[in-house]
This record gives structure tokens, sequence and C-alpha cells, in this order.
């Protein structure tokens, strides 16, 4: 083309349709990032004790347990699939790695103390199995992933009341104290774990052949099945994937706060809920991953966090979060029916 000469209308328009056509194709993901900036200027100027490295550590801090919990949430997510049990089995992995541990004498527990490395593993063992039953009742029995898991969640609940009956404990291996509430050089240990489990998981889900597995099943599950994908297997594995992912959490978390009781995780299940959701990560499976769910943690961080900086009625927080993510709801459900439409 000359210069100076002008370009013709149609390229023009087509042009700024393509445009069009990739913003809309992208808003799942690019809305929570222009949240996490919003939010993080507003706070910045609402607030002169938001925007330090100090609060950057508190809002990592706070959100360590919620994103060990959501990194397997996603793997169930992409799959469309749902777990709702996840803070139950994060509750009762923390109590059960508790009741294995020796209490002080004031604690009034009928425990079973063991090596804290016993305690460990028949914690980890517990939540497994939790998530192998949800993963049983889902892909043998057939029962839908939304009403398995609302059962496990009564049933971890109960173990849980079972196992402490109204007490407190606060004994758990050293390990755990270390890793739950401990730092190394100024960084706390809780934030190391999630970070480490949260590239873990999108090394699985972009570099190996279950994760590709996972988007395929996701993304159209009879076409997986057509080409000879095991994906009742898949589907299990996310499920028993989560399960464990909610047991690191529940008992890092146990640490973390000095105490293992029953409810004390309750708040958990919509946190992590929220936070692959609101990051970008489809309901309807086969779109989006960690870095959705990174992004996700870091607008529910920086949205409580920021919110108590600024001194806001405890129950407005609670509906402006809600207000959140059904904003992330919305877009997500628009964002499948552009991607339907763009099919047909």
């Amino acid at each position: 083309m000359a210069h100076g000469e002008t370009v013709p209308m149609p390229e023009v328009h087509s042009r700024r349709t393509g445009i069009a056509s990739v913003l809309r194709s992208q808003m799942r993901n690019i809305a929570p990032f222009l949240t996490l900036i919003f939010l993080s200027a507003f706070f910045a100027i609402a607030s002169p004790s938001f925007a330090t490295i100090d609060n950057v550590g508190n809002i990592l801090t706070q959100v360590s347990v919620t994103g060990i919990i959501a990194v397997g949430l996603t793997f169930v997510i992409l799959c469309a699939e749902i777990d709702l049990s996840i803070a139950a089995i994060a509750n009762v992995t923390g109590i059960a790695v508790a009741f294995f541990t020796l209490q002080d004498s004031y604690v009034n527990i009928a425990n079973v103390p063991m090596p804290g490395w016993a305690a460990l593993l028949l914690a980890l063992a517990l939540c497994a199995l939790l998530g192998a039953v949800n993963a049983f009742g889902l892909t043998v029995i057939g029962i839908p992933s939304f009403i398995m898991t609302l059962a496990m969640m009564q049933i971890a609940a109960g173990i849980s009341a079972m196992l402490v009956r109204g007490q407190i404990a606060y004994k758990v291996p050293p390990l755990i104290t270390t890793l739950g509430s401990s730092t190394i050089a100024g960084v706390p240990w809780i934030v190391i774990v999630a970070a480490i489990m949260l590239l873990l998981g999108h090394l699985v889900l972009t570099y190996t052949r279950f994760g590709r597995y996972v988007y395929m099943v996701g993304g159209n599950r009879e076409a997986a099945e057509y080409s000879g994908l095991n994906v009742k297997l898949i589907l299990g594995s996310v499920m028993v994937i989560s399960a464990v992912c909610s047991g690191i959490g529940g008992m890092l978390g146990v640490a973390h706060f000095g105490s293992a009781q029953q409810n004390e995780f309750d708040t958990y299940l919509l946190d992590s809920i929220a936070a692959v959701v609101v990051g970008g990560t489809s309901l309807f499976g086969g779109r989006g991953g960690i870095g959705n769910t990174i992004v996700g943690l870091f607008v529910l961080g920086v949205l409580n966090n920021g919110l108590d900086h600024v001194n806001i009625d405890s129950f407005l927080k609670i509906l402006i979060r809600g207000l959140i993510l059904l904003a992330a709801l919305v877009i997500n459900v628009y964002a499948q029916r552009l991607r339907a439409k763009a099919a047909d």
C-alpha cells in the first residue's frame, strides 16, 4: 500500500470485527484480570496501609489454604463436575491428624496418639478414601457429582463430630506445625506450599497426558469416549485429587489456625469455588486452568483484605463477595453462549 493511501472500509471493518471477536472469546480471562487491577488500585487509593509489602505478605498468607484446596477443585470443574465436600474433607483431615497426635492433658478428647509420620499418613489416607468414595459414587453408581459430594459433605462432618465431640484439639505433628505456622527467610511455609501445589497443578494440566485428558473430558465428554478414553477413570481421579488437596489444606490450616475443631473450614467451600470460577475457569468444563485460579485467588484476597482496610461493615463484605461471584457466573455463562453461537 502506497504512503498516504487510505485503508479500504471493508478491511477496517474486518479488523474491528476480528478484534471484537477476540475480546468476546477472551472475556472470561480478561474480566477477572481487569477486576484485580481495579480492586488493587481502588484500595491503594482508599487506604495508605493497603499498598505495602507487609500487606502483600498478609494477602498471600490469607489465600494460601484456599489456594491449596482450589488446586484440586480446578481439576474437578475442568471436567464439568463439582465437589461440595472440599471444606468438610479439609475439616475432617485436619481433625484426624490432631486426633492421632498426643494432646495436652487438659484436652478432653479420647484420641489415639501415634508417631507424627503415622498420624500424617493416616490423615492423608482418610481424605484419599473419602475422595475414592466420591469417585465410586460418581463413576460406578452414577450419582451426579453435586448430590454425591453433598452427601459426602455430611458424612465428613459426621466423622469430624465423632472424633472431637465438640472439643478442641491443638497439637499436630511437628512437620505440619512447621509448614502451617513457621517461616523461612521471612516467607511463611504455608505460602511456599501453596505456590508449589499451584505450580504442580499447572504443570500437570499443561504438560502431561493426564492434563490433556482432563480438558478433553470437560470439553466434549462424548468425543472423549468415542476416542477410546477411559472417562470414568479420569473423573474418578480428579475426585481423589480434589479430596487429597483438601486434606493437605485442612492439615496446614489447622496448624495455621492453632486448633482443630468442628465447622472450622465452612467458609472455604464458597471461597474455593469462587476462586476457580471468578478466575475464569468455565463451569461447563474444558476451559480455564490453574492460571485462572491464581487470578481468582488474588481477586478474593485483595477484596477481603481491602474491605478490612477501609472498615466496611462485615455483613456488607459478604454481600459484595456474593455480587462479585454472581458477576463471574454471568460472564461464565455468557462466554459459553458466545462459544456455542460461534460453533453454530
